[in-house]
């Protein structure tokens, strides 16, 4: 028998809805439908041949958005199941939270944001949600996926101010409140954060490794990481290579997700939300770590971003991934007709140049520069 719902957990029976009001699905809640409407959507399966840090053509075992959408929603579900939180929700957020990214990773980002800075930036996850809200063409009846408002909120992750009120002119009291009054997204949301954050780390010390740009002796200055080698070394004495680092990874990861657990009980032992939207009314996240788990958590970050992010290779990699991406939005920008007629027709130029080039994979934006420009820059 299942036990009854916590009552700060999302309910998809009690969901804020859809903009568009629909009948509900006879055999899935509402936020399944959502998690398969992701799932199938073009957007997720151009995941695929989109990088984290090393780009696609640099080897077929690096992680791409898509195996980290995965992870984060393996990571997710699991532990929503030990809080009693709506797992499908917690997949559906975290399936969706990278479909506004780039080619090219952050780099794709950064160069985009430089060439709408006087029309408006560009914010990766306010590009997830410009997916899901306008840009997926799939139903006869609305543009987007017309996803519940728990889902919304979930992918807004981050909003500058000026992009907040321009969303809560259009949806008052809307996802983006927070974002200008305070408060917090829904705890299935605060998961997803949090698994993002966990995975990244996770799978970043495991592709930086097996791409030679760092070794593990160098992580064992991280205490995360070294704690765990040595337990892994000692129940294991002798063992070396690929299955130490595994084994020290898949111990990394099991501490932080039991962290995790443990630290948001106790949260929420001490503030008794009523129901999910007093969650939604708190100063501060009820998902999270332990202290201790976070400066653990927050160095590895530190290591990661001086020793692999900053290594000489992927910055000489970024730079012609940043020059491919100016090159394509000067040329589209300068002849419209290069890009298929649904982008080419619109009178917002400069933000439809930005919306198909982040919706590219990096081989395409690749074959496009070549087309283009008559370059190849890899």
């Amino acid at each position: 028998m299942m036990s009854a719902r916590p009552a700060y957990a999302a309910d998809p029976a009690r969901s804020r809805g859809r903009r568009l009001p629909e009948p509900a699905a006879p055999t899935r809640s509402d936020f399944q439908r959502d998690r398969d409407r992701i799932i199938h959507s073009t957007a997720f399966r151009r995941l695929v041949y989109k990088t984290q840090v090393f780009l696609n053509h640099e080897g077929d075992l690096f992680r791409t958005r898509l195996t980290h959408s995965l992870e984060v929603a393996q990571l997710g579900r699991s532990i929503a199941r030990s809080l009693g939180l709506d797992e499908d929700l917690v997949e559906a957020v975290a399936l969706a939270h990278d479909l506004g990214h780039t080619p090219f990773g952050h780099a794709g980002q950064d160069v985009l944001d430089d060439c709408m800075r006087d029309h408006g930036g560009f914010e990766h996850n306010l590009q997830s949600l410009r997916v899901v809200d306008h840009l997926e063409q799939r139903y006869p009846d609305f543009d987007g996926l017309n996803l519940c408002f728990e889902t919304r909120e979930g992918i807004l992750k981050h909003c500058s101010r000026r992009n907040a009120e321009l969303i809560e002119a259009a949806e008052p009291g809307g996802i983006a409140t927070r974002f200008l009054h305070g408060g917090q997204p829904s705890l299935e949301a605060q998961l997803c954060n949090l698994a993002d954050e966990v995975a990244y780390n996770s799978h970043d010390v495991d592709d930086g490794v097996r791409s030679g740009l760092i070794e593990l002796e160098q992580l064992l200055d991280v205490e995360l990481v070294r704690e765990h080698w040595r337990a892994t070394l000692d129940e294991h004495p002798g063992l070396a290579g690929r299955r130490l680092l595994f084994e020290t990874i898949r111990r990394m990861l099991s501490a932080q997700v039991y962290d995790i657990i443990d630290a948001t009980r106790v949260a929420l032992s001490e503030v008794a939300p009523a129901d999910a939207d007093a969650v939604r009314g708190g100063d501060k996240p009820l998902l999270r770590f332990s202290a201790d788990m976070r400066a653990k958590s927050t160095a590895l970050k530190r290591f990661l971003f001086a020793n692999l992010y900053r290594h000489p290779q992927v910055q000489s990699t970024r730079a012609r991934a940043e020059q491919v991406l100016r090159d394509l939005f000067a040329a589209y920008l300068a002849d419209a007709n290069q890009m298929p007629a649904d982008f080419a027709g619109r009178q917002d130029r400069e933000r439809a140049c930005a919306d198909y080039i982040a919706g590219m994979t990096d081989r395409f934006a690749l074959r496009e520069h070549q087309r283009l420009t008559g370059k190849q820059l890899f």
